[in-house]
């Protein structure tokens, strides 16, 4: 185990502690503002005609998980439910990602189900797209179904994630593309064990690679979400060697994070698209965000120290 992984696995471990998580609730909301784009919608919504503005594609995302109540869920439902209203009405270039378990996956599967598949209908309606965000192993396979099931009913405009550090991840997505379904490929940022996923960084490298080049050699499109120069630079190379059109695919990178970058590759005439969430559910996110690498969290200390 590397350096990056042996620190990603001590700040997801903390970051479960009852008394850190305390505190940082407590005094770690101005912190974690880098990362969120507002409180509410209309902040939202706001902070993506500025992006818009850029050249800037937007996702967008209301905070919440780990749920306890279908009534907690049926409150995300009519969240979103708003929020596919809200970006139809401001004209915005966004579309929307939610999380299974916000909308009741770990309480009550078919009720999950019927609450996303209203959102997806809704955005349907208004040509716009549903990205189901994938959570951590337990939800893999539920959430592949779901969306499986969603394009059995017509509702074509539902994608999902798939994470390169699992192991099973290349036979799902020979499946989804099978399948027709719109793919995300992220690294993956929750804590998983070696019996299920890869544990060095140059293992999960790899594997993004191949899973990227099984959408271009059957000519997919796919949202390659990372940060890390050395996919972009191999993407941007491996397309322009294989003659595949920068509309085929884009590049998604988090709100907060190397936003010149996003706005160069955008005038680069790159497809770019940023991940904007928004909501007061902010730290089960906010610390995935410090795990990914060292420089996040000195940046944030950077900041609470001025």
């Amino acid at each position: 185990m590397d350096g990056t992984e042996l620190y990603r696995k001590v700040i997801l471990t903390v970051s479960g502690n009852k008394l850190v998580k305390w505190l940082s609730i407590k005094y770690g909301r101005k912190l974690a503002g880098r990362f969120i784009a507002g409180d509410t919608l209309d902040e939202a919504l706001d902070e993506i005609e500025r992006l818009n503005a850029k050249g800037i594609l937007v996702t967008l995302d209301h905070l919440g998980e780990g749920i306890t109540t279908l009534d907690e869920a049926a409150g995300y439902r009519e969240e979103y439910l708003k929020l596919v209203e809200g970006i139809a009405k401001r004209e915005v270039q966004s579309n929307v990602s939610l999380k299974p378990t916000q909308m009741g996956m770990a309480l009550d599967p078919e009720k999950a189900y019927e609450n996303i598949r209203s959102v997806v209908r809704k955005a349907k309606e208004h040509r716009n797209f549903v990205r189901l965000d994938m959570e951590d192993s337990p939800y893999t396979q539920a959430t592949i179904d779901m969306t499986l099931r969603l394009h059995r009913e017509g509702l074509t405009n539902v994608g999902t994630v798939m994470q390169a550090y699992l192991f099973r991840t290349e036979e799902d997505v020979k499946n989804l593309l099978w399948a027709g379904v719109n793919l995300r490929l992220v690294k993956g940022a929750y804590k998983e064990p070696g019996t299920i996923a890869f544990q060095q960084k140059r293992e999960v490298m790899d594997n993004y690679k191949k899973l990227v080049k099984m959408h271009f050699d059957q000519g997919a499109y796919v949202a390659i979400a990372s940060h890390d120069d050395n996919i972009i630079d191999w993407v941007k190379v491996f397309a322009e060697q294989s003659r595949i059109d920068k509309q085929d695919y884009e590049f998604q990178m988090l709100y907060g994070l190397r936003m010149n970058d996003q706005a160069a590759l955008a005038q680069d005439g790159y497809r770019i698209r940023c991940y904007m969430p928004y909501g007061t559910m902010w730290y089960p996110y906010f610390t995935r965000r410090l795990a990914e690498k060292p420089a996040n969290l000195m940046m944030v200390l950077r900041n609470m120290f001025k």
